[in-house]
C-alpha cells in the first residue's frame, strides 16, 4: 500500500517514490503526495519524472494496489522498481485545500446535517438536510469574520472507539469515516469546528481568502445546495 504523505504534510509539493505497480492507465508508488479522489475532493494532477522521461499525471485514485497515479493517454509509465519524483500541480492543489477548508467553515455556520458536497478549484458546494432558507448575506459575512480571524487549524488522531462515544463528530449523514484502517482523523479549525476528515486544508483559516456565497438552491423538500466561490 501506499504511504499518503499528503496526511501529515498537506504543503509537501513533491517527493522522491519507488514504483509498486504498473499498468497501461497508471502506476502506483510506496509512497506520494498525491491525493486520491475522495470525500468530495478531486484527486491531484501534476507530473511523474524518472531515468529522464516524463508523464503527465491527469488524476489520481485508490486503487487494490494503492494510489494509481494516472497518465494521461499516450504518455510513458515507469516499470515497477524505477525510482520517479513527483510533482504536484500545486496551484490547484492549493485551491483544493482552500476550498475545502471553506467548506469546514462553512458547515460550522449552518448547523444541519451534510448531506453531500464537492469541491472544485474554482467552485464547491454543500447540501444540507433542512427546509430551511439561507440568508446569503448573513452567511457570507459570518463565513468571511471566520476566515478574516485567522483560526488555527490542524489534524489530530482518535480511535474509532473514541468516535463511538462521540457520534455527533459526524456530520456527513450519507458518508461515514472509515474504518478498520487504523485511527480516524479529524480535522480541528481553533474554536470553530472539529470533524473527522482525510482530505487536504490550509494551516489557518486566514489562507483561505474571501469567499463568495454563490447560488442557494433547494434539491428537494429537505435539501438546500451552498454554492461558494473566491471572491477575487
Amino acid at each position: 500500500m501506499t504511504n499518503a504523505l499528503f496526511r501529515e504534510d498537506s504543503y509537501l509539493q513533491s517527493c522522491q517514490a519507488v514504483v509498486t505497480a504498473s499498468t497501461e492507465q497508471g502506476f502506483c508508488v510506496d509512497q506520494t503526495v498525491f491525493y486520491p479522489l475522495g470525500g468530495g475532493q478531486p484527486g491531484d494532477s501534476g507530473m511523474g519524472s524518472w531515468d529522464g522521461k516524463q508523464a503527465r499525471i491527469a488524476d489520481t485514485r485508490n486503487s487494490p494496489e494503492g494510489i494509481l497515479h494516472v497518465v494521461e493517454p499516450g504518455d510513458d509509465v515507469p516499470a515497477v522498481g524505477s525510482a520517479v519524483e513527483l510533482t504536484l500541480d500545486w496551484e490547484r492543489r492549493f485551491a483544493h485545500m482552500r476550498m475545502h477548508t471553506a467548506l469546514h467553515l462553512l458547515g460550522s455556520i449552518l448547523k444541519y446535517g451534510v448531506t453531500g458536497g464537492n469541491i472544485s478549484a474554482i467552485k464547491s458546494r454543500l447540501d444540507f438536510d433542512t427546509e430551511d432558507s439561507v440568508d446569503k448575506e448573513s452567511v457570507s459575512a459570518a463565513l468571511n469574520a471566520l476566515i478574516a480571524a485567522n483560526h488555527a487549524i490542524e489534524c489530530r488522531w482518535i480511535s474509532e472507539q473514541e468516535l463511538d462515544e462521540n457520534p455527533s463528530l459526524v456530520r456527513t449523514m450519507s458518508v461515514q469515516p472509515p474504518r478498520g484502517k487504523g485511527d480516524i482523523r479529524l480535522l480541528e479549525i481553533a474554536g470553530v469546528d472539529l470533524q473527522p476528515c482525510g482530505g487536504t486544508h490550509v494551516r489557518s483559516s486566514g489562507e483561505v481568502g474571501l469567499i463568495r456565497i454563490g447560488k442557494v438552491e433547494k434539491k428537494g423538500r429537505r435539501n438546500r445546495r451552498v454554492n461558494i466561490h473566491f471572491d477575487n
